[in-house]
């Protein structure tokens, strides 16, 4: 006579149990104490640095490691660490520094109905300041609203990028993109799309254009932790693995997809950068609040990118400390407080204590930067906004919105034009 299968068996069997979808989300909520005792924040130094030509099959522990140099009392050690002079350390400080005193101006002007939107990159500061000294005339970033960075380090005016946010009459785009979404072509700086992930795909394409008419540029496209769920996400990858296109593909995981956990776009996987090795792609987890790792992880995989290594996949580890957007109220979805939780520190705080320790700077240098910093953006400001601002002064003529649209503009196009009035 056969044995009764016990409760366990019948489960094993699936004869009795049905599959239940898992619904991921958030460690902590409003009202929850933030503690990151178990977050896993690795020795500074710990990770090796691969030769760039080394087979991406064989680096695969940097995915779901992570590349750190300085450790929370400002010592730097280990092979990721790019060695730089106290100059170029200072520029750093003050590009992150003046990226963040403009978001704070401009999140005020907003408030203060000068603009209608606004979009901070608080507390990611050191990504986009130190990617861009890896960077050469002629690559070509491909961006997201939180890159702003890239053109403050680059020595954009900001009274232009004033002026975009403003919708004035020297916007550079004509009042015809929302704020905060430049283009400057001559600083490397796409145009940026407003639908996420597409960065992807743009950067790989171009890179691939740049190796076929024989150039030595490269490709950075930037997309956040909640647009490697699109589709665009893994076409990119297939084609920069494919044809090993001179890109770097950055994911900027800053813990949160406007209202919605990382946890909900990585699924199963131990970390973004671990996707990229199934598709044979090199893959680097980094510490995206150290400006020296990051600075040595992108000027490891530009080089990789410009001696035909292929391209790499980088997730930067950091935390979006302020509001998605000005629209947007964080309190509704995680602790007040987490921000200051988050184990990895403030940037701008990590390499003042580094410039402070080696003596490339002392206490009074770094109030003088400070204050020659809110001078600077104040009389960007000044110089804006005496061109207009969203609801003062001149603005674009709504005709522009029909030119530059066409090469040679079309009869629909032209009747649209004579029935408004132009």
């Amino acid at each position: 006579m056969a044995r009764a299968k016990s409760r366990d068996e019948e489960g094993v069997s699936g004869s009795s149990v049905s599959p239940r979808l898992t619904m991921p989300g958030p460690a902590f909520r409003p009202g929850d104490r933030p503690d990151f005792s178990e977050v896993d924040t690795f020795a500074p130094g710990a990770c090796r640095r691969p030769q760039v030509n080394e087979p991406a099959e064989s680096m695969s522990e940097l995915a779901t490691g992570l590349v750190r140099v300085l450790d929370d009392e400002g010592r730097a050690s280990g092979p990721w660490d790019p060695h730089l002079d106290a100059p170029t350390l200072r520029a750093g400080l003050r590009a992150m520094m003046l990226t963040r005193e403009f978001d704070r101006q401009m999140m005020i002007d907003q408030r203060q109905s000068k603009a209608s939107f606004y979009m901070q990159c608080t507390g990611e500061e050191a990504i986009a300041c130190a990617f861009h000294s890896a960077l050469r005339p002629g690559d070509m970033n491909f961006p997201t609203y939180r890159q702003q960075g890239l053109l403050v380090a680059a020595g954009y005016p900001l009274e232009l990028m004033m002026s975009q946010v403003y919708s004035n009459e020297t916007d550079p785009l004509r009042g015809r993109q929302m704020p905060v979404f430049y283009s400057a072509r001559e600083y490397g700086f796409f145009s940026i799309s407003g639908n996420l992930a597409t960065q992807f795909v743009q950067g790989v394409g171009w890179a691939m254009a740049c190796a076929l008419r024989g150039e030595s540029s490269i490709a950075a496209s930037w997309i956040g932790d909640g647009a490697t769920s699109e589709t665009d996400f893994f076409s990119a990858l297939v084609m920069a693995s494919t044809y090993r296109a001179p890109v770097i593909l950055n994911v900027v995981n800053n813990q949160w997809a406007i209202s919605t956990s990382e946890s909900v776009a990585r699924g199963l996987a131990p970390t973004f950068a671990a996707r990229g090795r199934g598709f044979g792609i090199a893959s680097l987890r980094v510490d995206g609040n150290d400006y020296l790792a990051v600075h040595g992880a992108a000027a490891w995989a530009a080089e990789r990118a410009r001696t035909n290594g292929g391209p790499t996949l980088i997730e930067w580890v950091t935390y979006r400390a302020a509001a998605h957007s000005s629209s947007d109220d964080p309190s509704g979805y995680r602790p007040g407080d987490e921000a200051a939780a988050w184990p990895f520190g403030d940037p701008i705080e990590r390499l003042t204590r580094h410039l402070l320790r080696t003596g490339g700077a002392n206490e009074a240098d770094v109030e003088a930067l400070r204050e020659e910093v809110v001078r600077d953006v104040r009389a960007a400001q000044v110089e804006a906004q005496s061109h207009g601002t969203l609801k003062q002064g001149p603005a674009p003529s709504p005709r522009e919105i029909f030119e530059d649209v066409f090469k040679e503009m079309p009869e629909s196009l032209a009747s649209q034009e004579r029935e408004a009035g132009y």
